[in-house]
């Protein structure tokens, strides 16, 4: 993993999400997963009981399934965003793909 779990990193996810015109929240809920997105208003709602490294991996998780306009990213944002799809999110993708083939 090229960063770590801290505030500073959070933060830096938080900012992606900014610039794609999503909100994220943190809230109290009952989420299966640790989070829910409400698609018609660009909402994120994480479970605030979370850790640092829970939410982190939760937005990493959201961020591998939406689709991202490089073009609304600042430069600071583009290159770690380009990074995290270098070195995470293509293993999530891998990991995704092998599970729907076992499936079918």
């Amino acid at each position: 993993m090229f960063f770590k779990y801290t505030n500073y990193t959070l933060k830096k996810f938080e900012a992606i999400f900014e610039e794609l015109t999503y909100q994220v929240r943190y809230a109290k809920g009952n989420f299966k997963s640790g989070y829910c997105i409400v698609e018609a208003r660009n909402v994120i709602v994480i479970n605030k009981f979370f850790d640092t490294e829970a939410r982190i991996n939760s937005l990493l998780d959201v961020l591998g399934k939406i689709e991202v306009d490089e073009s609304l990213l600042t430069e600071k944002s583009l290159d770690f965003y380009t990074k995290l799809k270098k070195k995470v999110l293509s293993q999530t993708e891998e990991v995704a793909e092998t599970d729907k083939e076992e499936t079918t």
